[in-house]
């Protein structure tokens, strides 16, 4: 019983038995007689044995059939209480919920809201990977992935948690004693601070206002791979940098930093949640993707500003 036909024609044989007659098991089954009679023969073929001797007034089993319909009865009931298993595990919150997410926003925000969410499925074991680097194979490896910016892979079921864009900016102190800046060519003449992340093109800086587009490719003055050390060389006046709309929406609001070319618009950079297969996910995957959602509806806490 190696494939799936064959599991459908012991269940079939089994069916007969039970109904004591191909007819009755046609009709229980919703198929024809002449039906069930071919896929009887054809286990019997496969087999290389007689199951059942028949006659016009009833069907006697054989003792290989004996053998099949006893053995046959327990394979059938240990796969279906199988599959209830499985079933109960995709449908219910329990079960392992492994979450990949990025190290700045997954300290911010990831961590409080999985403890919350565990809080409320205690069945769930739940565990939190955060990293800066991610891969596909680290991709696999998870359950739930939160990725911020474009993902180039297309194999990916991919779901919006909320919206998020990119700004530049820089401290009041590099300002006042940088020049001036009304474009995003002026960029060339200006201290630039570049953060090194998930193999983008991270000098590259992508504008546009309207129709109007604009590529510049920055010299750094300085650069990190770790998003708070270009934060703190910001406030510390040593340049300009492109940071997340989520990073830095406190610090715009308090005044420690000040958008510049506000009116260019940056690549938006929303927050999604990926998963490796859209078909057959489990149930405490999607509920968590839409527990991440309702938490950041109907505005993120970085566009709650009043």
């Amino acid at each position: 019983m190696s494939n799936f036909s064959e599991v459908q024609s012991l269940r079939i044989f089994i069916a007969i038995v039970d109904a004591k007659g191909i007819a009755a098991a046609a009709r229980f089954l919703g198929q024809t007689p002449s039906a069930i009679s071919q896929r009887l023969s054809q286990l019997e073929t496969r087999l290389g044995v007689k199951l059942l001797q028949r006659n016009s007034r009833k069907l006697q089993l054989t003792e290989e059939g004996q053998l099949l319909y006893e053995r046959g009865r327990l394979l059938l009931g240990g796969l279906d209480e199988l599959q209830r298993d499985l079933a109960h595990r995709r449908d219910s919150l329990t079960g392992p919920l492994k979450l990949w997410g990025p190290l700045a926003f997954g300290r911010e925000y990831l961590a409080e809201l999985l403890a919350e969410f565990h809080e409320l499925h205690p069945g769930l074991d739940v565990s939190l990977t955060l990293s800066d680097k991610l891969s596909g194979f680290t991709r696999d490896r998870f359950d739930l992935v939160v990725h911020i910016g474009e993902m180039q892979a297309q194999d990916l079921a991919t779901y919006e948690i909320a919206p998020n864009s990119r700004f530049l900016c820089a401290s009041p102190k590099y300002l006042d004693l940088a020049p001036a800046l009304t474009h995003p060519n002026d960029l060339i003449r200006h201290k630039c601070l570049v953060l090194r992340e998930n193999k983008e093109d991270s000098t590259l800086w992508s504008f546009s206002r309207g129709d109007e587009e604009a590529k510049i490719r920055v010299t750094p003055s300085l650069s990190s791979n770790d998003g708070e050390v270009i934060v703190r060389w910001a406030l510390a006046g040593k340049g300009i940098f492109l940071r997340s709309e989520w990073a830095v929406a406190d610090m715009l609001k308090s005044g420690e930093l000040v958008r510049v070319l506000p009116e260019w618009k940056l690549p938006e950079a929303n927050v999604v949640a990926i998963v490796p297969h859209a078909d057959g996910m489990p149930i405490r995957v999607r509920r968590f993707i839409e527990y991440l959602r309702g938490s950041f509806r109907p505005n993120p806490s970085w566009r709650d500003q009043g």
